[in-house]
């Protein structure tokens, strides 16, 4: 018998379960599936998250929210948020095959759940939309110190970013080669200058 986590172990088993859902989405996730990633038996699981695996894949789309959160610290502290936040989007040219393939949990909940769970396309859609705000808000500051060339409304920047961000994990599946992303990546930011 597997038994149930203990306290210390639910980040881990979240994270675990996290990587089955980013890889097969939500629907395609049997607790089979998470039971064998976790090591969790289906009774601890339950007992650990009494929503069953809805309650669990809540859990790891708020895992995402906190790293989105630890990329917020890291711009507040910043000298050139506005470099980072391009350094990211950069970044992703870079990641492997596989993380490629997985493209990012979160735009895929919200395509995945439109017709399916409305509660759970509506938890991803408040993550994109604090992710907005997030880049509105340091190109708004940007803006007012100076730092931009371009007139465009922080906020019209803000959800241009997310749509880059939505649009590029849909491209780096078609086509996972760092060339391609990379120009792609650098054609879309042009416009944060």
């Amino acid at each position: 018998m597997k038994g149930r986590p203990t306290i210390h172990q639910d980040n881990e088993l979240i994270q675990k379960a996290q990587a089955v859902f980013w890889e097969k989405g939500y629907s395609a996730t049997s607790l089979t599936d998470l039971s064998t990633a976790t090591g969790a038996g289906a009774g601890s699981l339950y007992n650990t998250f009494k929503g069953g695996k809805k309650e669990l894949f809540k859990a790891a789309l708020q895992q995402r929210r906190e790293d989105f959160n630890t990329f917020r610290r890291k711009l507040e502290g910043a000298e050139q948020p506005l470099e980072l936040i391009k350094e990211f989007f950069r970044s992703i040219a870079n990641e492997d095959k596989h993380a490629h393939q997985r493209g990012c949990i979160v735009a895929s909940t919200v395509v995945e759940m439109s017709f399916v769970d409305v509660e759970l396309k509506e938890e991803a859609v408040k993550i994109l939309k604090e992710t907005e705000q997030m880049y509105t808000h340091f190109i708004e500051a940007e803006q007012k110190k100076g730092k931009l060339k371009t007139k465009l409304p922080a906020a019209v920047l803000g959800k241009y970013l997310i749509t880059c961000w939505c649009g590029i994990n849909t491209l780096r599946r078609m086509y996972p080669g760092k060339k391609v992303l990379a120009e792609q990546i650098e054609l879309h930011l042009q416009l944060i200058n």
